[in-house]
């Protein structure tokens, strides 16, 4: 138990050694700053603006920022949508891959475009590399790119002073994808390949298995099956079993994976290269892999803490806004955690599973790699539904009633526990503003937040960013929990069946993107649902944010007194953490209720 709690604890402390510095790195970058790399990416950058015709120094309103935003990644989603229709027609396809339906294509091209990377297909055998290289990975680099800048609008709304510009979207976008974001990925896909991840553009290779297997017609493993490869027969207990098929080789899929493995966990996008993410063991072959994309999930929404503290010139600040987000990670961390280690009654029933942890993971091991165990897979869940990213070691169906819940609230929360590359946090800065709100209200004090007067309009935008989630959610779940035709893409039915509707479009709605291993999501009807779920999400809260960053910047500063609530002691912290969870709890426990609760007082009674 104790090497066990090491383990979380080695995770945790390495996350945040990394973070600091990432996070002062950022800050330097996004303030025009001098860093190591600036000699060599200066001269990239000006090249940039110089055949783009932007000027470094041009400043937008909020208005002109947002419409920026939109109009960009409008014309992504349409670029991203043809391309998949019209894959089987270009080149960069060696398998022949023929076009996705239009429905899927619209949904995929949604997903990336709003940082979800929600996959209702398998990526080695329902994309191109063309359109895996060309389409997924740059919008995994532009929409990382596009919460960060929306981040930094808001932050210079906090610091400018009776002004109207917001600094430039494109010479945002330049500087994060530049200097930020292509050098760490460039650093963490030569690390994974390292490790084996595949990084190449040949097709499909067939190899030799080193020991055949033997199927029935209906593809089913036959069980100590004994094969004869002279006369090609299969026999059990020496009879002979008709229309049986030896099976001596198998499909290895290649293709440009670390590349995009690497962007798909530091922009918090999670689309995997392969249907099974990274529990396939070309995507994420070996702990040390496993470890470098882990920390990965959280290392930018984690400095980005740092980096607001100190471009607000208030370190302080920053750091209670990280504290709130690292405890609820850390109560989050340790449910899952005592969870999946003790299991459920019924996989100990009658010691047919044996669940103690002496000399083995123990535990529920259901839908786990046994080369990651409890540990690493419990980790990544919670990582990966903290950070808005989505990409699996593990199949969050098979994790217990309690377990599972905890992934969904994660994203229920309106993702801002640490949440997606600058998303996260300006969405829990919606959710400071409320708390200062309401803590003025509480004792007679005018609210006010990092020397901004905080006013009705500005409460409004907020309380639209962060009910934006929960509206998604529900609306969507409530209508797909009633549509006919739901149960056919259900792997369970019951309450377990409800949690599989209600975790896909808190996926959806949060912008994560994982999902509940069994549930069938390639339907019109799920398709075009989840899809709008996503746009929805996704760019509310960004024209909320750009909205009250647009107030704030022309407001002036209010010399802190006395009589001025402080914003970065414990009290702060702690009023902050019970607003996110008191509106999850009123959104979400009736939903809750009906399906992991109720299937967790199901499994003890």
């Amino acid at each position: 138990m104790t090497s066990t709690i090491v383990q979380y604890f080695i995770y945790l402390v390495i996350l945040v050694i990394l973070a600091i510095p990432l996070g002062s790195y950022i800050g330097k970058v996004m303030n025009g700053e001098k860093v190591f790399l600036s000699k060599l990416l200066s001269p990239c950058e000006k090249f940039i603006y110089k055949i783009m015709k932007i000027k470094d120094d041009d400043e937008m309103n909020w208005k002109k920022y947002t419409v920026c935003v939109l109009v960009f990644n409008g014309i992504g989603l349409i670029f991203l949508f043809l391309l998949q229709l019209f894959q089987g027609y270009l080149f960069g396809n060696p398998q022949k891959i023929p076009g996705v339906s239009w429905d899927l294509s619209l949904n995929t091209a949604i997903s990336f475009v709003t940082n979800t990377n929600w996959q209702a297909y398998s990526g080695e055998s329902g994309l191109s590399y063309l359109t895996q290289a060309l389409g997924l990975t740059v919008q995994n680099f532009v929409s990382a790119a596009t919460g960060i800048a929306v981040l930094f609008a808001l932050i210079r709304g906090f610091i400018k002073v009776k002004s109207k510009g917001l600094g430039s979207y494109w010479v945002d976008m330049t500087k994060i994808i530049l200097y930020i974001l292509i050098p760490l990925n460039v650093v963490i896909s030569i690390g994974l390949v390292s490790q084996g991840v595949v990084q190449n553009f040949k097709s499909a290779e067939t190899v030799q298995l080193i020991e055949p297997i033997a199927v029935d017609n209906e593809g089913n493993i036959i069980e100590n099956a004994k094969i004869d490869l002279k006369t090609n027969t299969v026999s059990v207990n020496r009879k002979i079993v008709k229309d049986a098929e030896v099976i001596d080789e198998e499909i290895i899929p290649l293709g440009p994976a670390a590349s995009q493995v690497a962007i798909k966990q530091t922009g918090t996008n999670g689309g995997g290269f392969y249907g099974v993410n990274s529990a396939h063991p070309l995507e994420n072959p070996t702990i040390i892999s496993n470890l470098l994309e882990m920390i990965s999930l959280l290392l930018i929404p984690t400095a980005l803490c740092f980096t607001f503290g100190r471009n607000v010139k208030n370190k302080k600040q920053g750091i209670a806004i990280f504290m709130a987000m690292f405890i609820v990670l850390v109560i989050a961390l340790a449910t899952v955690a005592v969870c999946e280690q003790n299991a459920t009654p019924q996989l100990a029933q009658n010691g047919v599973v044996d669940t103690t942890t002496i000399n083995q993971s123990g535990g529920n091991m259901e839908g786990k790699e046994s080369r990651f165990g409890i540990v690493a897979s419990s980790t990544w869940a919670t990582f990966t539904t903290a950070a808005s990213n989505g990409s699996v070691n593990s199949m969050h169906d098979s994790y217990t009633p309690i377990g599972g819940m905890v992934t969904m609230l994660l994203m229920q929360l309106g993702e801002v526990i640490f949440g997606g590359v600058g998303c996260g946090l300006y969405g829990m800065l919606a959710f400071a503003i409320l708390t200062v709100f309401i803590a003025g209200l509480m004792v007679g004090r005018t609210p006010e937040f990092l020397g901004k007067k905080i006013e009705p309009y500005e409460m409004k935008w907020s309380a639209l960013v962060c009910l934006a989630t929960p509206i998604a959610i529900l609306v969507g779940s409530g209508i797909a929990s009633v549509w006919p035709t739901i149960t056919d893409s259900l792997n369970n039915l019951g309450s377990h069946g409800f949690s599989e509707i209600l975790y896909a479009y808190s996926s959806a709605s949060g912008n994560n993107g994982s999902a509940f291993a069994g549930f069938g999501a390639n339907t019109v009807f799920l398709n075009l649902t989840l899809g709008l779920c996503m746009l929805f999400a996704r760019f509310i809260p960004i024209i909320g944010i750009m909205a009250i960053a647009g107030s704030l910047v022309q407001k002036k500063k209010i010399a802190t007194t006395s009589g001025t609530l402080s914003t970065t002691n414990a009290m702060f912290v702690f009023l902050l953490i019970m607003i996110v969870l008191l509106i999850g709890a009123l959104s979400f426990f009736p939903a809750l209720s009906l399906g992991p609760i109720a299937e967790y007082f199901s499994s003890i009674l």
